[in-house]
C-alpha cells in the first residue's frame, strides 16, 4: 500500500470517527437541530463551529505551499459561476438531508450500523451520483 492511499485511509477514519463521537451519525441529531420551534438540538452548530475553527486556519495554512505533500497540484474547484445545475443540486441536497436526517458523510459512516434507513440512504445516494453524471 503507499503512503497516498494509507494518508486518505487514515483522514476519513478520523473524519468517519469525529462524526460517530459527536453523534452526526444519528439523523434525530440533524432533525431536531432544524426543529427550531420544538425538539431543537444545537449540537450540530456546534460541531460545525469546530470544524470552521479548525479548517480555516489549516486551509489557509495548506495553501501557501505550491504544491501538495501528496499531489501535484491542489484540487480546488476554480468556477466560480453560479448556475442552475449548482442551485438545484444545493437544493436537492438541502431538501434530501432536511428529510432522512443524513448527508453522505455521516451516511457513509452510519453505514458499519448495517441499519435499513442507512442502507435506502445510500442507495439513494449512489443512484442520485449515478444520475448527476449523466446530466
Amino acid at each position: 500500500m503507499n503512503t497516498r492511499f494509507l494518508t486518505s485511509l487514515a483522514a476519513g477514519a478520523i473524519f468517519g470517527l469525529g462524526l460517530a463521537i459527536s453523534g452526526m451519525i444519528n439523523p434525530a441529531k440533524i432533525l431536531n437541530f432544524l426543529d427550531i420551534a420544538g425538539a431543537w438540538d444545537p449540537t450540530l452548530a456546534l460541531v460545525m463551529g469546530g470544524a470552521l475553527a479548525v479548517t480555516i486556519p489549516a486551509f489557509r495554512w495548506v495553501l501557501k505551499r505550491s504544491t501538495p505533500v501528496l499531489d501535484g497540484r491542489f484540487h480546488v474547484p476554480s468556477r466560480k459561476d453560479i448556475d442552475l445545475r449548482l442551485v438545484s443540486g444545493a437544493a436537492l441536497f438541502g431538501i434530501g438531508w432536511g428529510l432522512a436526517g443524513y448527508c453522505p458523510g455521516p451516511a457513509i459512516t452510519a453505514l458499519v450500523t448495517g441499519l435499513l434507513p442507512v442502507l435506502g440512504f445510500f442507495a439513494a445516494l449512489v443512484a442520485g451520483n449515478w444520475l448527476a453524471s449523466r446530466l
